[in-house]
């Protein structure tokens, strides 16, 4: 059995509005664009904190929505949507994102992916239109622990018998 310590997230504020992470993958690009877009891998690594997925429906195409469900240990349902405005296999997805526990408040999420020498190196970035909607995104801990599912669950499939420890 082989541990691995799990790769840190750089995150920026590049101004009042936007929101930059930036993590690396040990695996091939087309392998991680696929965990980050298709429904059967999303449901295993969205929701962060063991939480559970109950609803992943994806149309990864401009113009095709998602909707991802998750719920929380207390019960609380999260509801997560949006529309893709650009899909660049394996390198780049652009979409609108909402989450319905915060009314009116919208923010487009860009994933860029590159790779190089076996690392994907992940550019994520959420911009929103004004200070009220982003100033909502006061904690980030839910997107890196997603991440850092992503990692293990990326990890697993490369490698089924190893294990990972944060």
């Amino acid at each position: 059995m082989t541990t691995h310590q799990r790769g840190a997230a750089a995150i920026e504020f590049p101004n009042d509005l936007e929101i930059l992470i930036s993590r690396e993958f040990h695996a091939p690009i087309e392998l991680v664009f696929d965990v980050f877009t298709k429904p059967e891998h999303v449901r295993k690594h969205f929701a962060p904190f063991e939480e559970e997925v109950t609803l992943c429906s994806i149309d990864l195409r401009v113009g095709g929505d998602y909707h991802i469900v998750m719920v929380t240990k207390d019960g609380t349902e999260c509801s997560f949507r949006g529309t893709y405005l650009e899909v660049e296999p394996p390198t780049r997805t652009v979409e609108t994102w909402v989450f319905e526990g915060w009314p009116g408040v919208e923010a487009v999420e860009t994933m860029e992916l590159q790779e190089a020498n076996g690392v994907t190196q992940l550019t994520y970035r959420m911009v929103f239109p004004d200070q009220a909607g982003r100033a909502h995104m006061a904690k980030y801990d839910g997107l890196l622990s997603s991440f850092d599912n992503v990692e293990d669950y990326v990890r697993s499939l490369l490698a089924p018998e190893e294990t990972v420890a944060g």
